[in-house]
């Protein structure tokens, strides 16, 4: 990438990021988001091919911005939404299973746990992996995945809303 532009992309952050960040705060449910959202305004501007056919800067900033609510309200609505109850304890209050008929039981649950965990989405898969295999804190896994603490919380949310709901049947 040329320093011309990197430059020319470094002067609109310093100019428009709080800018940015308000338009974001105004039209989101989740205001945590917006930080995220003005970073990846900048990622895409960063990625912009030919930099010499946008003629207002400052408009394609804002226009990046307009399609990125767009597709975070797309995204909040296909996602179930998260409860407390639903974000994992960081406490193990499994009791051992006493007799025959709870121990099988055990393994069929297992099993099925598997599958409904086939079922989500690879970066969904990866949270978990980390959270529940390795012991992972969020700070942790986030910096791996390259994704902020915040979308690692949503990640184990969505898991866990879809793992219950998969599992409700096989009580």
């Amino acid at each position: 990438m040329p320093d011309v532009k990197k430059m020319l992309i470094e002067r609109l952050f310093v100019h428009h990021r709080t800018a940015l960040q308000a338009f974001f705060y105004r039209r989101l449910k989740a205001k945590d988001d917006a930080a995220d959202l003005v970073q990846e305004v900048y990622l895409r501007m960063l990625r912009v091919k030919d930099s010499d056919a946008i003629k207002n800067p400052e408009g394609y900033l804002f226009a990046v911005a307009g399609n990125l609510v767009y597709e975070q309200s797309v995204l909040n609505r296909r996602q179930p939404s998260i409860s407390e109850n639903d974000l994992p304890a960081d406490r193990d209050d499994a009791a051992a299973p006493a007799g025959f008929e709870e121990v099988f039981d055990l393994a069929a649950r297992v099993a099925r746990l598997r599958e409904v965990l086939a079922q989500l989405p690879p970066k969904c898969q990866a949270v978990v992996h980390m959270k529940y295999q390795h012991g992972l804190k969020y700070e942790e896994i986030a910096r791996q995945l390259d994704i902020s603490s915040h979308m690692v919380q949503k990640y184990l949310g969505i898991a866990l809303a879809h793992c219950r709901r998969r599992m409700a049947g096989l009580k």
